[in-house]
């Protein structure tokens, strides 16, 4: 399980102190620009928010913050504008060493993104929006917005309320009706903001227009939004996407707005692909890929019993089995290994599914096979591929037993919501790599 990161504080040019964490692995930044309020420290107490960190820390080196004004960085008297709050993310970045990276703004934080994205484009590798908009307001000449009463309504519902778990059922209505997250998202208001600072920072969102600046962005741009999201309009969403040349929208289903609540799946395997697939000119061709080992069980002693011309034909029919089922799911075979296979996938859901097929399938082509994988970054050389990725998914399934699917807690965190269940298998010290690594069991699959 991640351990929670040190809190550590960068000053910004105006000498304001901006809390900061710094968690995960990974040749790219990723800057994690949060919404209109936030908790560094609490993010590892609250499920959802837990889950996001871990998965975004699986293919990035995380850069998260609290705003100033929230959380953990100093009070303001008044929450100051778009522009200005610009500094925070600036102040992280330089106090991290991270010259370059993908900003990923949620909510309020988009309209930071979009105009650091604008401003200082040499530092921006791409932008990605969650839940975001350039404006929220309704005005004459935007009549897709949140009417100005109803937005001051809220505002003065939540001083009122504020601390309470008040909004949940806006924010994330599938969390909303279970009282332990009810509970947990009181806390959160309590610690991320006064009942006065919450007040000030919705009411704040009225002055949000960064229309100008969409045109201005030249980065590989995604835009992620929930079509029933009950706090931003999908349509401010869409009108992000129109604002910046080359960007893609992607529309998901369900109405939460909270990052990391409901199937953040193909958010996840959306982000890995922006992250990884822009690496600058020169580098290796470094990949985020989900790598599946298969092994045949004890192959020798059969190999002896049954005699080369035998044991050769049941290895061809293995192969044909295996190629079907990895071809089935989307993946790649890179090399047999003799008595197994090597393969790739760039999504780990289908990676699992189709080792559990092999490895619930194979008794029908005479053999017993054993699966592990592991989701990490992978180096790319013509076909084959290597990298720490590679290594570990064979030690995983070295580790397995006949008919056993083994997986890293990095595929775990990463299908979370799938429908596919694990039994923990513990501490592991596996051959060649550092630490203990905790592994998972395949239980079954819906």
């Amino acid at each position: 399980m991640q351990s929670v990161p040190d809190t550590e504080y960068a000053v910004a040019d105006d000498g304001v102190h901006i809390a900061y964490q710094v968690f995960g692995a990974g040749d790219v930044d990723l800057v994690l620009i949060p919404g209109f309020v936030s908790h560094l420290e609490f993010v590892w107490e609250f499920p959802p928010f837990a889950a996001l960190a871990r998965q975004l820390g699986s293919f990035a080196r995380v850069i998260a913050f609290d705003k100033r004004g929230t959380g953990l960085s100093d009070a303001v008297t008044n929450l100051p504008d778009t522009d200005r709050r610009m500094l925070d993310v600036q102040a992280v970045m330089d106090a991290t060493g991270s010259d370059e990276a993908v900003l990923l703004g949620i909510s309020e934080g988009a309209a930071m993104a979009i105009t650091f994205a604008a401003t200082y484009p040499e530092r921006v590798r791409a932008l990605a929006i969650y839940g975001g908009y350039a404006m929220l307001l309704h005005r004459s000449d935007h009549p897709i917005g949140v009417s100005p009463e109803l937005l001051e309504s809220v505002a003065d519902h939540f001083r009122s309320n504020w601390g309470t778990g008040v909004g949940l059922s806006l924010w994330a209505p599938s969390l909303a009706d279970d009282e332990d997250n009810q509970r947990s998202f009181a806390r959160f208001q309590r610690l991320a903001a006064g009942p006065s600072a919450a007040h000030e920072a919705v009411s704040s969102l009225a002055r949000v227009d960064v229309r100008a600046a969409l045109p201005l962005v030249d980065v590989p741009t995604i835009v992620f939004h929930r079509v029933g999201d009950r706090m931003v309009p999908v349509e401010v969403a869409r009108e992000v996407a129109v604002g910046i040349e080359g960007a893609r929208m992607i529309e998901l289903p369900g109405d939460d707005h909270l990052p990391g609540v409901g199937d953040m799946q193909p958010i996840y395997d959306e982000l890995s692909t922006l992250l990884t697939g822009n690496l600058g000119a020169g580098e290796p061709d470094r990949v985020l890929a989900t790598v599946l080992f298969t092994d045949i069980v004890d192959s020798t002693r059969q190999a002896a019993v049954t005699g080369d011309a035998a044991w050769r034909s049941t290895l061809d029919a293995h192969d044909r089995f295996v190629e079907r089922h990895v071809a089935g799911h989307g993946g790649r075979i890179v090399k047999n290994t003799g008595d197994g296979v090597l393969a790739v996938f760039d999504g780990p859901t289908r990676a699992i599914r189709c080792a559990a097929a092999i490895a619930s399938g194979a008794d029908e082509v005479g053999v017993a096979v054993r699966a592990g994988l592991h989701t990490g970054e992978v180096v790319r050389r013509g076909e084959d591929v290597s990298g720490i990725a590679v290594h570990l998914a064979a030690r995983v399934a070295a580790t397995a037993h006949g008919g056993e699917v083994l997986v890293s807690r990095t595929l775990v965190d990463l299908v979370v919501g799938s429908g596919l269940g694990f039994d923990d298998r513990g501490e592991h010290e596996l051959k060649g790599v550092d630490g203990t690594w905790r592994l998972y069991a395949l239980a079954e699959t819906t």
